[in-house]
């Protein structure tokens, strides 16, 4: 399978909050793995996180790509095409 559009023309924003989880840190919630919009630096907490944070960004904002904002991972997943990268 070819690499969807999205993935292939994915950028690298700066992350907003690099400390963890936008959302989580307004409301002192917790996170799991933490996931970056690579179209607008959010910082969002993963599926596996109580808040979702990621998930619910891509549903707000449809921004398609988000990449692993973990030490020593850089995969990438697309929202649309449910494609890793």
């Amino acid at each position: 399978m070819a690499m969807c559009e999205h993935l292939s023309q994915s950028g690298d924003p700066a992350a907003r909050t690099p400390e963890g989880c936008e959302e989580c840190l307004a409301a002192g919630g917790r996170w799991v793995h933490l996931r970056r919009c690579l179209e607008c630096g959010h910082i969002g907490c993963c599926d596996s996180s109580p808040g979702k944070h990621a998930t619910a960004h891509f549903h707000d904002t449809r921004h398609p790509v988000v990449q692993s904002f973990e030490r020593g991972e850089n995969w990438r997943w697309c929202y649309l095409d449910d494609q890793m990268g």
